[in-house]
């Protein structure tokens, strides 16, 4: 928590629970691709694909990153006060049934509460192996990881529903989208736990869970992340293991958000996964 390093705008705002004057604020109008974070602590908070313009003002957002927004009554007695979870410093009101967005929630932030990460500066993998509850839940824990996304890749279907991927004629597979710092982490590292919290050796399922869309996929954004998974799944095979995992380029099969309901749901529900354990393997 860096309360004692807060400018005293930044206090006055973040701490004092204050508004900054519309149309002021540095990311009201950015559209840049990357990561907004606490001003305060640093922890993850809202994507930029998760963000629209509003024309209020203020940086607007229909979306959050699971578990990141703490919500509470303002003293006001009617608005809906968002904070960020770690730190509780102020971040501004929630709104919803306006209309903006298909979600219908807009989550009206001030600017001196944030900063941004360029896409630039992070990286992201992609991991199916099973249910997608489970990934997530594992990835979730891992250090150097800003932020965790479930959903569907592998098919040609556009836009697929749950039903229709579960019904397998998309061919797509759960899949978990992993946003992580390159400073803190490596592709190596979670790749590694990838294969250390399910099963790689078994074919289109992953324990009770049976199809095509529960197969063992990576789904590799540079060359260098596909040399890593090469060179993990060789080291296993020496080991014993028949390894089934595919390697895939992420460039031929764009990835496509899950549905809310299935988003951080371990979490949510406060319960553990139920076929995904970390067996160490390396």
């Amino acid at each position: 928590m860096n309360e004692g390093k807060l400018t005293l705008e930044e206090r006055r705002i973040i701490v004092n629970k204050g508004t900054e004057t519309p149309y002021s604020g540095e990311f009201t109008n950015l559209k840049a691709e990357g990561l907004y974070t606490c001003r305060q602590c640093g922890a993850p908070l809202y994507r930029s694909f998760d963000k629209f313009d509003s024309q209020c003002g203020w940086p607007s957002f229909d979306d959050e990153i699971a578990g990141a927004i703490f919500r509470s009554l303002d003293a006001d007695g009617h608005r809906i006060e968002i904070s960020c979870a770690s730190c509780k410093g102020h971040l501004g009101h929630v709104f919803n049934d306006e209309g903006f967005t298909d979600k219908n929630t807009r989550h009206c932030v001030n600017s001196i509460s944030l900063n941004f990460i360029p896409i630039e500066e992070l990286e992201i993998a992609y991991f199916a192996g099973g249910c997608f509850w489970g990934v997530e839940f594992q990835m979730q824990k891992a250090a150097g990881v800003l932020s965790t996304r479930v959903g569907y890749m592998g098919g040609k279907e556009e836009n697929p529903a749950y039903e229709d991927v579960s019904s397998h004629i998309t061919h797509h597979a759960e899949t978990v989208e992993v946003i992580f710092d390159p400073q803190k982490t490596n592709f190596e590292t979670l790749a590694k736990l990838f294969f250390e919290t399910h099963d790689p050796t078994q074919l289109n399922r992953q324990g009770p869970d049976i199809g095509a869309q529960y197969r063992s996929e990576i789904f590799f954004n540079t060359p260098a992340q596909k040399a890593t998974a090469e060179t993990l799944i060789g080291i296993l095979k020496e080991k014993g293991y028949d390894v089934v995992t595919k390697i895939t380029d992420a460039a031929s099969y764009p990835f496509w958000k899950g549905e809310v309901y299935h988003q951080n749901y371990y979490n949510r529900r406060q319960s553990m996964p139920y076929c995904h354990f970390h067996i160490k393997r390396f």
